[in-house]
């Protein structure tokens, strides 16, 4: 009988802690999944600011890049009449007497354009082409027979570039249809 006064309480015992164990998974599952979610939040969030990061690294690169390529611009500027005095004087200086003055202006002339060559500097010389406003600076319009509208006639002064970019619009006269026509 001593079998009998002690009560059977394995089964209770056995489905309390099964039923507690189930809850207890449950919210292991739950913090698991709220974890995952928040780390792939985080990844998320990590992605995003390296792409954010080499994007800002990128557009420095490009913007050292071209403080490098145009700090010049004000210098060349300054340049650009000195070389329009120096052609200005090889044409006044076309007669005999004034041969060697010629001759140094043009090897001075010759210096100037290399040194400016060497820096990324080219004359817009646009006679003969097609008028372009991006870079041309029409002076005045001329009327021709010989050439299509809008062709560039005459140039009055050269036009400069500094690494593809405009420094100076050349100054130029355009055709246009004659009257009659």
């Amino acid at each position: 009988m001593a079998e009998q006064d002690i009560p059977k309480t394995d089964e209770p015992a056995a489905e309390a802690p099964a039923q507690g164990g189930v809850g207890e998974l449950e919210a292991l599952r739950e913090a698991v999944e709220a974890e995952r979610a928040r780390a792939d939040e985080n990844w998320d969030k990590l992605l995003r600011t390296q792409a954010e990061m080499d994007n800002l690294r990128k557009r420095t690169e490009r913007e050292l890049e071209n403080a490098h390529k145009y700090a010049l611009e004000r210098f060349a500027g300054e340049l650009l009449a000195v070389r329009d005095s120096l052609e200005m004087g090889i044409q006044a200086a076309g007669d005999a007497e004034a041969q060697q003055l010629k001759e140094g202006s043009e090897l001075t002339l010759k210096l100037l354009t290399q040194v400016m060559e060497k820096f990324g500097i080219q004359a817009v010389d646009p006679a003969g082409e097609k008028f372009d406003p991006e870079r041309h600076q029409a002076m005045s319009m001329q009327e021709s027979a010989e050439v299509p509208p809008n062709t560039v006639v005459a140039v009055m002064q050269k036009g400069y570039t500094l690494n593809d970019r405009l420094l100076r619009p050349a100054m130029v006269m355009v055709s246009k249809a004659p009257a009659d026509s």
